[in-house]
């Protein structure tokens, strides 16, 4: 198990060869100058899969810690690391989707999603993921330029919907022109 420094909203991996073992093995962060960068979400399933251990000032902090944490630079983390977890335990590449304005960027089972070049179409984002709890409320604009979003990058929009027993069930709404 290889040590990640917890760095406010992320989770550095500084062993190079462990770093790039772990990139190369998932798709996991952002790897450069030697290093892996993870996001919160993605150090919280790997420390859940005892893949990394996250550690503070060079000591260790248990699950319990770095979840508050979490919590904490995150409100929605719960709802999104549920997500997340689902995404990855169905086999799925999985990125952040930050530059998309959603939660998540998923792609077909089996695609390199940071390939160099040119893509061929099945290697383009397949998803666009927003994970939201059960009780949350969505005005119709919104909807609306989520689906707008998902289908100017000819992507599929999902809704992600997180009960309280952390069970996700996934919604597609998709654009019409009449």
């Amino acid at each position: 198990m290889v040590n990640g420094e917890l760095i406010n909203d992320k989770v550095v991996i500084y062993d190079e060869p462990e770093a790039q073992s772990i990139y190369n093995n998932g798709w996991y962060g952002v790897i450069g100058e030697g290093r892996l960068e993870l996001a919160l979400i993605e150090a919280a399933l790997l420390y859940e899969r005892k893949r990394i251990e996250v550690v503070k000032d060079n000591k260790p902090i248990g699950v319990l810690k770095f979840l508050k944490h979490c919590h904490k630079v995150d409100p929605r983390f719960s709802e999104r690391y549920a997500v997340f977890k689902d995404l990855r335990d169905r086999g799925l590449p999985v990125r952040t989707g930050l530059k998309f304005g959603c939660d998540f960027r998923v792609y077909e089972r089996g695609v390199k999603p940071l390939k160099k070049g040119p893509k061929e179409e099945s290697e383009h984002t397949k998803w666009i993921v927003f994970a939201v709890s059960e009780d949350y409320t969505c005005s119709f604009h919104e909807l609306a330029r989520a689906v707008r979003l998902a289908h100017n990058i000819r992507a599929n929009m999902l809704w992600a919907v997180v009960d309280t027993d952390k069970n996700v069930t996934y919604y597609s709404v998709t654009y019409m022109r009449i």
